[in-house]
């Protein structure tokens, strides 16, 4: 028997709004007749994705304030940058195949990022703060990762190296800003926050 007092049913993951405007929810889901073909999930993905970087762009300020290393900071917020060229060469990608840019809600990076908030919020101590901020950003990081790399393998299969190309760009930028927060991380700030 359904539970019929709302305030004791199981939160609906799919009814979250995103409140920022620039971030549109396409209704389109994975497991939909939207997607037939690997085109159709291919957009779907570059929707996900396009949807995943505006999200990093309007979280990334309020890490960056937060943080209390200089390096971290500076590696940040030079990443924030790098992210909002990533936005644009997304929706270049959309319009070299005649589509206009647009997003689908991506539950797993809004579930990063509000863990990310939610822990930075949390600690006191700058030292653990930075290292908690660092591991944050670097599960972002893997994310988009992994999600670049699906990109550039299905650009590459649908005769898209053009795309595949600059999806690429991105994808060792993405790299590199995670090579250089286990640098950081393993050099300076988790011995920080363990003293």
């Amino acid at each position: 028997m359904p539970c019929q007092d709302a305030r004791l049913r199981p939160p609906d993951m799919r009814a979250r709004m995103v409140s920022e405007s620039e971030l549109e929810d396409t209704p389109m889901g994975l497991f939909t007749r939207d997607i037939q073909t690997m085109q159709d999930l291919f957009v779907h993905q570059l929707k996900d994705v396009l949807y995943a970087e505006k999200r990093i762009v309007k979280a990334m300020p309020a890490l960056i304030d937060k943080a209390t290393s200089p390096e971290l900071k500076n590696g940040l917020q030079m990443h924030l940058e790098q992210t909002r060229n990533h936005v644009t060469r997304l929706e270049n990608v959309f319009r070299m195949q005649d589509i206009e840019p647009s997003t689908v809600k991506c539950p797993a990076i809004d579930g990063i990022i509000d863990e990310a908030e939610e822990i930075s919020g949390e600690v006191a101590d700058k030292g653990v703060l930075d290292a908690a901020i660092a591991a944050s950003s670097q599960a972002v990081e893997h994310y988009e990762i992994t999600r670049y790399g699906t990109l550039i393998a299905w650009a590459k299969e649908l005769g898209r190296a053009d795309c595949a190309s600059i999806l690429g760009e991105t994808l060792q930028e993405e790299r590199q800003a995670d090579q250089s927060l286990t640098q950081l991380a393993e050099q300076r700030l988790n011995h920080a926050a363990a003293a």
